[in-house]
């Protein structure tokens, strides 16, 4: 065991795990932080995808030792001061999800989709959201979410 000081949704967390966990069981187990998923365990699917300092991220292979000082930032900290991100009002409004076990790795993936291509084509959205496995396969209803972000936020000027 070793003591890690991690920067998690902007605020400092320490933990004392092995060097080799994954980050996924650091955030579920240790920091109490269960939006992120456990897919598969070998970074095909995209359900456990995070963010580490910009960069989407699959954190179920990931050990905590390699992430030092990097910023990461889950599922629960997209949104700030309680206000939602418009991809997460996006997903509320077009009710993407249908069970939603897949749902948060597919919005931090296409957080960052949106923040380099801010008005994606549905071809920029296929190639970006490909390494995201949804068992329901509602590849259509997120194609649909990332646009309606798209509009939201060209509207707002939020994220």
């Amino acid at each position: 065991m070793s003591e890690y000081q991690l920067h998690i949704n902007g605020q400092p967390r320490t933990v004392d795990v092995a060097p080799e966990t994954p980050l996924l069981w650091v955030l579920r187990d240790s920091l109490d932080l269960v939006g992120t998923k456990f897919g598969c365990g070998m970074a095909q699917c995209g359900a456990c995808s995070v963010h580490v300092d910009g960069e989407a991220v699959r954190s179920c292979v990931l050990p905590v030792s390699l992430v030092g000082d990097k910023k990461v930032v889950t599922i629960e900290g997209l949104a700030t001061e309680g206000k939602l991100t418009p991809l997460q009002q996006a997903w509320c409004v077009l009710d993407v999800a249908q069970c939603g076990y897949c749902q948060a790795g597919q919005i931090m993936c296409a957080s960052i989709l949106l923040r380099e291509k801010p008005k994606p084509t549905d071809a920029d959205i296929d190639l970006a959201m490909s390494g995201n496995l949804c068992r329901c396969a509602t590849y259509h209803r997120i194609r649909a979410g990332i646009h309606r972000a798209a509009e939201l936020a060209a509207e707002g000027g939020a994220r």
